[in-house]
C-alpha cells in the first residue's frame, strides 16, 4: 500500500466500513424507486390525479435517473467521484423534502424528477467507488454481493417501508424518511472516502450529452404517451421516432469523438455487455411485480399498505439469500453464462406463476410461490450482473462504466413501467366492452390486465435468459476466478 496516500490508506484500511456507508446511500436510491408504489393510491387521493398519470410518480425519476446517468458518471471522472457523491447526497434529500411538502400532482413530478437528476450524480460515483475499493477477487465477489442484495432486497424493504409509513404516518413520509438516511450517508461519505479525480481530466461530451439525455426522454416518453393516447397518435410516433434518430446519432458521435461520453470499449466487451444485457431485461421486468402485484394486493386482496409491504419480505429473504450468500460463492466458481441466464428464467418462472392469478386468489397458494422464485432468481442476476459489468474498467471509466449499469437498468424499468402499464391498461379496457361496469366486472377487468402484465413479463425474462446466454462468453472471466481461501476450485463452462 506504500504507492497510496494517507487519505487512501485510511480509506482502504477501513474498506468495510465505506462499504457501509456506499451501502446506506444506495439503499436510499433503491428505497425511493418502491417506496411511493404503496403510497401512490394515498398520493392520488389527496392530490387528485387519475389512474393514467399515476405511472408519471414513478417514470418522471425513472426517466430524469437514466436519461442523466452517463453525464453524471462522466462529472464523476472529471470532478471526482466523492465530491458527486456528496453533491448527489445532499440534492436528493433537499428534493425529497420538496416532494413530501408536495401540494399539487405536478408538483409532486417535479420533485421525483429532480430526485432522479441528483440520484443520476450519486449512483455512478457509488459503483465506481465500490469498484477501485474492491479489486481482490474474493473480496469483491463478496462486496458486489452485498451490494447486490441491496440493490435488488431494498426494493422490496421499500414496500414494507412505504406501508408503514403511509398506515401509521402520511404518504409524505414516504419522500421525507430520505432525508433520515441521507444524513448518516453523506456525514460517512465526507469523513472516509478520499478524494479523487482523473489525472487525465476527461473531457464532457457535449453532442453525445445532448443526443443520448434527449433520445431515452422521447424513447420513454413516447412509450409513456402510449397509454393516454393511443399507438397511433401523432405524438406517440413522433417521439418513438425522434427517440430512434436520436439515439442511433449517440452512437455515431462516440465512433467518431475523441472524447466520447460513453466509449464503446466498455459495452463492446461481451461480459461486461452480457451484464448491461442482464441489467437492462430484469430492470424491465421487476417493476411488474412491485407495480401491478401492489395493486393486487392492495386493491384485490384487499390488504392495507403495512400488509402489502409485509407480503413482500419472502422476496426480499430470497434475494438476499441469493445475492450475498449464495452469489459470492457461486460468482467466483461458476460461469456467468450459466448464473445470469438460470436467474433470468427463474424469473419467468415466477412471472408465469402470477399470471394465474384471479378475484378468489389467495395470498399462499398464488402469490407467495411466485415472490420465493422471484427473489432467488433476482439475485442470481444481481449479485453476478453488477459484478461483471463494472470488470476490467480503466481508472478513467470507472465513473461513467458504473452510470452505464444504473442507466440500462433504470431506463429498462422506465420502459417497463410504461410499456407494461400501457398493456395492462389496454387489456381492462378490451375486458369491459360489451360489459356493464359493476364492481364484479370491474374487478375482474383488473386481474385480467395484471395477468396480461404479468405474461408480458415472462416473456421479458425469458428474452432476457437467451440474450445473455448469446452475448455473455464461456467461462469464468478474469478477476471473478481467484483461488478460494479454502482452496475451492473454480468450476469452468
Amino acid at each position: 500500500m506504500s504507492h497510496l496516500g494517507p487519505a487512501e490508506a485510511r480509506q482502504h484500511r477501513l474498506r468495510w466500513v465505506v462499504l457501509a456507508v456506499l451501502a446506506l446511500a444506495q439503499l436510499t436510491i433503491v428505497l425511493d424507486s418502491t417506496v411511493v408504489n404503496i403510497a401512490l393510491p394515498s398520493a392520488q387521493a389527496a392530490l387528485h390525479f387519475t389512474d393514467d398519470n399515476r405511472q408519471w410518480i414513478i417514470t418522471a425519476y425513472s426517466l430524469s435517473f437514466g436519461s442523466l446517468l452517463l453525464l453524471g458518471g462522466r462529472l464523476a471522472d472529471l470532478v471526482g467521484r466523492k465530491t458527486m457523491l456528496i453533491i448527489g447526497l445532499a440534492g436528493f434529500a433537499a428534493a425529497s423534502a420538496v416532494g413530501g411538502a408536495a401540494t399539487s400532482f405536478g408538483m409532486l413530478v417535479a420533485a421525483r424528477a429532480v430526485q432522479g437528476g441528483f440520484a443520476a450524480m450519486l449512483a455512478p460515483a457509488l459503483l465506481a467507488l465500490l469498484t477501485t475499493t474492491f479489486s481482490n477477487g474474493n473480496e469483491r465477489a463478496r462486496a458486489f454481493g452485498i451490494f447486490g442484495a441491496i440493490a435488488g432486497g431494498g426494493s422490496a424493504v421499500g414496500l414494507l417501508l412505504g406501508g408503514v409509513l403511509t398506515e401509521y404516518f402520511s404518504w409524505r413520509w414516504t419522500m421525507y424518511v430520505n432525508i433520515l438516511t441521507v444524513v448518516p450517508a453523506l456525514i460517512g461519505a465526507i469523513i472516509l472516502l478520499a478524494p479523487n479525480r482523473s489525472e487525465h481530466r476527461p473531457r464532457i461530451d457535449i453532442p453525445g450529452t445532448i443526443t443520448v439525455t434527449a433520445g431515452l426522454f422521447a424513447l420513454v416518453y413516447g412509450l409513456s404517451n402510449a397509454n393516454t393516447d393511443g399507438w397511433g397518435s401523432a405524438t406517440t410516433i413522433g417521439y418513438l421516432i425522434a427517440a430512434g434518430v436520436l439515439l442511433v446519432a449517440f452512437v455515431v458521435i462516440q465512433v467518431r469523438s475523441k472524447h466520447p461520453l460513453l466509449p464503446l470499449r466498455i459495452v463492446l466487451d461481451r461480459v461486461r455487455g452480457g451484464g448491461f444485457v442482464a441489467m437492462l431485461i430484469s430492470g424491465a421486468a421487476m417493476f411488474a411485480v412491485f407495480l401491478f402485484m401492489t395493486y393486487f394486493l392492495q386493491q384485490n386482496l384487499h390488504y392495507t399498505p403495512l400488509k402489502t409491504g409485509l407480503a413482500f419480505l419472502p422476496l426480499t429473504a430470497a434475494l438476499v439469500a441469493a445475492a450475498a450468500v449464495a452469489g459470492p460463492q457461486l460468482t467466483r466458481r461458476v460461469s456467468p453464462k450459466i448464473i445470469i441466464p438460470l436467474g433470468a428464467l427463474l424469473g419467468a418462472v415466477a412471472m408465469f406463476l402470477f399470471t394465474n392469478v384471479g378475484v378468489n386468489s389467495t395470498y399462499v397458494a398464488n402469490v407467495l410461490p411466485g415472490l420465493l422464485v422471484m427473489g432467488v432468481g433476482l439475485g442470481l442476476i444481481f449479485s453476478s450482473a453488477q459484478n461483471i459489468s463494472t470488470l476490467g474498467i480503466r481508472a478513467d471509466d470507472a465513473g461513467v462504466a458504473s452510470a452505464t449499469v444504473n442507466t440500462v437498468q433504470q431506463v429498462g424499468g422506465s420502459i417497463g413501467t410504461a410499456l407494461l402499464n400501457t398493456f395492462a391498461s389496454s387489456a381492462a379496457t378490451a375486458f369491459l366492452v360489451g360489459k356493464a361496469l359493476t364492481p364484479q366486472n370491474q374487478a375482474l377487468a383488473a386481474v385480467h390486465s395484471y395477468s396480461v402484465a404479468f405474461s408480458w413479463a415472462t416473456g421479458i425474462f425469458l428474452l432476457g435468459a437467451v440474450a445473455s446466454a448469446i452475448v455473455l462468453p464461456r467461462g469464468i472471466p478474469k478477476g471473478l476466478s481467484d483461488v478460494d481461501p479454502e482452496g475451492a476450485p473454480a468450476i469452468m463452462h
